[in-house]
Order: structure tokens, then sequence, then C-alpha cells
């Protein structure tokens, strides 16, 4: 198995209003003004600003461990969403592994995403298949 207990990794994923925009308009059919517009989410949602769709936010945590495992079969993942994330920020995609299961081929991993303030506002786990070494 490639991965112990212990391991971290992180990477900045890309939530500006582009690529919001996209994921929100193309990919997902979501176009709402809580994902596209500072202006209306603060005025007519009450929000800080436009925010991260949470399906995004968790295909963000999805698409860390694939960076950090490619060729893992993600089993299960489990989201918990604290606060809004917003959009044009510059957060961090963080996750350690908790767990090693070598018998079953498996590894458990905490996620979370940090944003500027170093507060968490999407944290969750993972239970992935980890590729083996040929």
């Amino acid at each position: 198995m490639m991965v112990e207990f212990g391991d971290e990794f992180e990477f900045q994923p890309d939530v500006s209003m582009p690529t919001v925009k996209s994921f929100t308009t193309e990919a997902t059919r979501m176009d709402f003004w809580r994902f596209t517009d500072h202006e209306k989410a603060r005025e007519l949602g009450g929000l800080p600003g436009a925010i991260v769709p949470g399906i995004m936010s968790q295909g963000i945590l999805a698409a860390a461990i694939h960076r950090f495992l490619p060729g893992s079969t993600i089993r299960k993942i489990d989201t918990i969403f604290r606060a809004p994330l917003l959009v044009d920020s510059s957060p961090t995609a963080r996750g350690v592994v908790t767990h090693v299961d070598e018998e079953e081929g498996t590894a458990e991993i905490d996620l979370t995403l940090v944003n500027e303030a170093g507060e968490t506002p999407v944290l969750g786990t993972a239970v992935v298949e980890v590729a083996r070494a040929e």
C-alpha cells in the first residue's frame, strides 16, 4: 500500500467567479444568484457574498484525494458544512490519513477546506480504496 497513517496533503482549489459560474451553469445547471452574484447574495440572501455550492466543495475534497492518491476509488465521502465558503476566496483543501487497513486496501482520511482566516467552513471524512502498486 502506498499510504501510511499520518500522511498529509493539501492544494489550493480555484473557487474564482469564472470557475464557479462554469460549474453552476455548465456542470450542474444550478445558476442561482447565491452562487454567482456577490451583491445579490448580500442583499437578498443575507450572505457575506456569493458562496461556493456544497456539491462543488465536496468535489474539491474528492479531487484533493485523487491528487494525493491517483488511481484510488472513493468508497464513501461525508461532508459537514459549518459556514459558507466564499466565491473568489483562497481556500486550502487539506487531508490527513487517520487509519490504514492493509488487509482491505483502504485508508480513512479526514478532510478540511480552510479559508484565509484559518476557519474550517467545510470538513469531512472519506474511505478510499487505495490503488495497489504493480
